[in-house]
């Protein structure tokens, strides 16, 4: 409803005395009226004609159209944007977003690449006297602590705090002012080899070199272009090991219950991206390839829509065993653990995007 609908804006037009008007003509015309009651009629005339006119500006000045109606404070004002979704607006200036890839204008892609070398040039925060990097801190967290999320209910929320950290020291290490981007391989699905996340200019690296030796894994080979050519690893999956680097969406969403729906995005959708580019991915030293962050930061998305399908339970729906191989329960109260890299949590700080400790959207 808009403030002024249904008020209606009047005019009154003022009318001339057309009988008195002929009159005093005709008392011209026959001369028969003396020059004293000519005078006297025509200041009666004009005297009229300006209460006429008082009576018009009072009009004006007092109608509907220039005084509010007194309905209109209690009419909400119009939606502040197109949706008219006030909070998410709200919501859209404190948190900002993360974007798909290709989205990114080449500025954007070139700030998130140099980000990502830049954190390999930084100094170990869990082995600060060694040789190793910022880097390797996270492939090393998630071998040997993110190992035992795998296959349980802390799969979704340990990797969401995981992002968050990585997301975090991008920022704070390297200056990088931008969020964490994702990679929707949906739209890739005819032809993954083609998507522009491999592109040797603008995105991660292509292919490894092709007929190159394997150097881990079943067909781990040397990454020869792009940003990420010649960096080498040191771990691959639990083991030190120096080497270079190599390189039914709807069903699932569909399911109401959370550990049915973590089930699936593990076994489903995360582990087709991995074993299909092999190397360091397809093993838990996967954060050594950078496209691991666009893969879980999509798997993250995909897990905040399934949050929004569920909105009596969404931002509470949890269960399933609390961690691999064990028969115990899981709670939101449960502990999310990054070692040294990151003070614990618990599993409820981490249900709400966009909330106060997380603070992004999609």
């Amino acid at each position: 409803m808009w403030p002024f609908k249904g008020s209606h804006q009047r005019y009154d037009a003022v009318a001339g005395d057309e009988e008195e008007l002929k009159a005093a003509a005709s008392a011209k015309q026959h001369g028969s009226a003396s020059k004293r009651i000519r005078t006297v009629w025509i200041v009666a005339v004009v005297t009229i004609a300006l209460f006429a006119l008082a009576g018009l500006a009072y009009h004006i000045l007092h109608s509907p159209a220039q005084t509010q109606d007194p309905a209109a404070n209690d009419t909400p004002p119009p939606p502040s944007s197109e949706n008219g979704n006030n909070e998410d607006n709200n919501t859209s200036s404190r948190c900002p977003q993360r974007r798909e890839w290709r989205t990114l204008p080449p500025s954007d892609q070139q700030a998130y690449i140099s980000a990502v070398l830049c954190l390999r040039t930084r100094p170990s925060a869990l082995q600060p006297s060694s040789n190793r990097t910022a880097y390797d801190d996270y492939p090393w967290i998630h071998s040997h602590v993110g190992y035992f999320t795998h296959n349980s209910a802390p799969f979704l929320p340990w990797h969401r705090y995981f992002l968050h950290i990585y997301e975090k020291a991008l920022r704070e290490e390297c200056g990088y002012k931008g969020s964490l981007v994702y990679w929707d391989w949906t739209l890739d699905s005819e032809a993954l080899e083609g998507s522009p996340v491999f592109d040797a200019a603008t995105g991660f690296g292509g292919d490894g070199e092709v007929g190159g030796e394997i150097t881990v894994g079943r067909s781990g080979r040397c990454v020869v272009d792009g940003p990420f050519k010649n960096v080498t690893a040191d771990y691959y999956d639990v083991k030190f090991q120096p080497h270079c680097f190599p390189e039914s969406i709807e069903e699932v969403l569909s399911l109401n219950e959370y550990e049915k729906f973590v089930a699936l995005m593990e076994s489903r959708v995360h582990d087709a991206i991995p074993f299909g580019i092999a190397g360091d991915f397809e093993t838990f030293t996967a954060p050594y390839d950078p496209l691991f962050f666009l893969h879980h930061t999509q798997l993250d998305r995909l897990w905040w829509l399934w949050q929004q399908r569920q909105p009596d339970k969404g931002l509470t729906a949890y269960g399933g065993h609390k961690e691999r191989h064990s028969m115990k329960m899981a709670s939101l109260e449960d502990e999310i653990g990054m070692r040294k890299l990151a003070p614990s949590i618990k599993v409820a700080q981490v249900m709400d995007v966009e909330g106060d400790f997380l603070c992004y959207r999609y």
